[in-house]
């Protein structure tokens, strides 16, 4: 059975290009946000079995979104994505639940390792 993934960044071409390379290799998108707000509330109605988030974005960044998905479900699954040169956060997203962090831009193989280590 497919493994349900909500895709969460601010940038429209990050979300197509993650969407692209997990739906190309057997993943089912089940929502996309492009805030932290939203990637909650989204969480909240598809219960995914994987989070791809991006640290910055508008109104709340995933770090906080992060928290938010952590308190109301402690067995969720969210990969962070970063930049370069955001170590700081990266540490702060690990320490408060996320199973792993890929660096932008994207290699294909790098999101499908991070994907297969955080849910199989």
């Amino acid at each position: 059975m497919a493994k349900n993934i909500l895709v969460c960044d601010d940038a429209a071409f990050m979300r197509m290009m993650i969407k692209d390379i997990l739906t190309k290799n057997g993943y089912n998108i089940v929502g996309e946000a492009e805030n932290g707000l939203k990637a909650f509330e989204k969480y909240n109605e598809t219960k995914p079995d994987l989070v791809m988030m991006d640290i910055t974005m508008p109104e709340c960044d995933g770090i906080q979104a992060l928290k938010k998905i952590k308190a109301s479900d402690p067995n969720a699954n969210i990969i962070m994505c970063s930049a370069m040169g955001q170590q700081a956060m990266v540490i702060e997203s690990i320490q408060s639940g996320a199973k792993d962090f890929i660096v932008k831009p994207f290699q294909p193989d790098r999101v499908l390792e991070a994907v297969k280590k955080a849910i199989g």
